[in-house]
């Protein structure tokens, strides 16, 4: 009702604007004002498909202000998108194609999207991903990828390993469990606190937040394919039939 109740004032005030421009503002007594709801009101009321055209066209809107948001961002972000020092990359250096995936260690979603990220990679398509840490769902998820970056900067080399296992070990994710992940792969526990504790860590995950939201990402997993982001554990059929069209037609929808 609350948003009946704006429309209607926002309808009164476009009805009533050539009474203003002739009358003097004393002349809306709360009569006159009061008549003018009645008569939006009526006229909504015997017309109800305006307000889902409304709506239609408020969706819409703002789903092109956001694909324009989207299309800037990956435009002037190309960089921070793909070549930031302390993202995890997993696949060959060369591949034809790179996918971004924004994960969570505590995502069940991105979880089950890890699969199809090893069967793409096994597959032959010619793609390699870049794994943006972007925890989400609470303070345990940020130190777990506090530990991540950590480890990544000191043994890159394993960060793949160290990914995979964390993200598909069963369980709550925290800072503990990545951390012990970390030592039993070989890591110093001490240097990679020491690490994790970094301002420059906190740096880069705000980075991937930023990045977030000028693509309109606010959950996980999200992946950049081409020039397209798309939200949600898809699954294998539909990533590769992206890939598929990207390499047929240059767009992941032909």
């Amino acid at each position: 009702m609350n948003l009946i109740r704006k429309l209607l004032l926002a309808l009164t005030a476009v009805a009533a604007l050539g009474t203003f421009v002739t009358v003097p503002a004393r002349a809306m007594d709360d009569a006159a004002r009061q008549e003018i709801e009645k008569i939006v009101r009526d006229y909504l009321l015997a017309n109800p498909d305006i307000l889902l055209e409304m709506r239609d066209t408020l969706e819409a809107k703002r789903r092109a202000e956001q694909e324009e948001k989207q299309r800037l961002t990956l435009a002037r972000e190309k960089d921070a998108i793909y070549a930031a020092k302390d993202q995890i990359v997993i696949g060959a250096p060369d591949a034809a194609l790179t996918i971004v995936e924004f994960f969570d260690y505590n995502c069940s979603f991105c979880q089950r999207a890890l699969e199809d990220m090893n069967r793409l990679l096994d597959g032959g398509n010619g793609v390699r991903f870049i794994m943006k840490e972007f925890p989400v769902l609470g303070d345990d998820s940020v130190a777990a990828a506090r530990i991540s970056i950590a480890f990544n900067r000191l043994m890159p080399e394993k960060a793949p390993e160290f990914h995979r296992a964390l993200l598909g070990a069963p369980g709550h994710k925290d800072g503990q469990m990545a951390l012990d992940l970390a030592v039993k792969l070989g890591a110093d526990a001490e240097k990679v606190k020491a690490e994790a504790a970094k301002d420059e860590t906190g740096d880069t995950i705000a980075e991937s937040y930023r990045l977030g939201d000028g693509l309109g990402i606010s959950g996980t997993p999200s992946y950049i394919v081409g020039n397209e982001i798309v939200f949600g554990a898809v699954g294998f059929d539909n990533l590769s039939t992206k890939i598929a069209n990207l390499g047929t037609c240059g767009k992941t929808i032909c």
